[in-house]
């Protein structure tokens, strides 16, 4: 099946997931693991100007939600944090093999206030929905719960692993932490909230996080059944993955009002049908072509030889 064409309108809120290669948990939360994680979320962010929102990094999976200024950006950030984390997490967890899965997804949250607090919300829930912990803040992996409630910048550890093969190369010991530096990684809030005061923003998180504590522990008396809890977690093995995997299809859109939804469907679909038709005559010759904008350009058509004449023999 074809992929669908990546599609942002200018400074939309994206919902973006990863998943690791047949859910494996590579991404199994450990003291080295989650300061690489902020590093290069931090330094991409920098790099790419791309505002993070909010992020969770599960043992086999993670989301992130971002705003970036469009979809060129954001291939840019996604490329930098899952090929720079791959090295990374297959060097810790000695894993030489495939670590993703497939492309990041990318969903577009529309404008309404309440489709974005609900991804938020989403966000904040996995490790509790899943029956891994009680509450969003005992996750042991990289989490946006403790930037977001208190207001100030997670850190994390940027490794310059071409310095330390230079390093080496000269005969020099290197340490841990010879060729490193702190990276900052500082929240944006979500786009709806940019006009609050920064106190209010953590109230409404507080909130939140509130409401889901208690959801999940109306749900435990319910079934039960307690959550997985962070030492059978960290006692995982990186190289396992779980019995069976739960997934549901993906929308193109998060969205909460149905007229909103078809008006971003509506606006997907002309770009389609504008991207096919100038792909098509790019694939005919029919130049100058024009692509609509904010797309990726598809690759040129191959130049053939032109035969090779034919001699008539004596």
């Amino acid at each position: 099946m074809a992929r669908s064409l990546r599609y942002i309108p200018p400074r939309s809120l994206v919902e973006v997931t990863t998943r690791t290669v047949q859910a494996r948990f590579l991404l199994r939360p450990s003291r080295d693991l989650n300061e690489i994680v902020l590093g290069i979320v931090g330094r991409a962010a920098q790099r790419y100007d791309v505002k993070v929102c909010a992020f969770v990094f599960l043992s086999n999976h993670a989301h992130l939600l971002l705003q970036p200024a469009d979809a060129e950006q954001l291939a840019l950030f996604m490329g930098y944090v899952n090929g720079n984390l791959a090295k990374e997490a297959g060097r810790l967890h000695v894993w030489r093999e495939r670590f993703w899965a497939r492309r990041y997804q990318a969903i577009v949250v529309s404008h309404e206030e309440a489709a974005q607090v609900a991804r938020l919300r989403y966000l904040l829930d996995n490790g509790c929905k899943e029956s891994l912990v009680r509450r969003p803040a005992d996750w042991p992996g990289a989490h946006c719960v403790e930037g977001l409630l208190s207001g100030r910048p997670l850190r994390g550890v940027w490794f310059d692993r071409s310095a330390e093969y230079e390093a080496r190369r000269r005969g020099e010991r290197v340490g841990k932490y010879t060729y490193s530096e702190e990276q900052e990684l500082t929240l944006s809030p979500l786009p709806v909230w940019s006009r609050l005061e920064r106190t209010e923003i953590r109230e409404r998180v507080a909130e939140i996080v509130g409401e889901i504590e208690a959801a999940t522990r109306r749900r435990i008396r319910k079934t039960g059944r307690n959550p997985l809890g962070i030492r059978r977690i960290l006692r995982q093995h990186p190289h396992d993955k779980p019995e069976r995997v739960n997934r549901s299809p993906a929308p193109r859109f998060h969205a909460d009002r149905w007229a909103v939804r078809k008006g971003l469907e509506l606006a997907y679909y002309a770009f389609r049908v504008a991207y096919r038709q100038a792909a098509e005559d790019l694939r005919e010759g029919k130049l100058p072509v024009e692509f609509p904008a904010g797309c990726h350009l598809p690759r040129l058509p191959f130049a053939r030889a032109a035969p090779a004449p034919a001699f008539a023999s004596a």
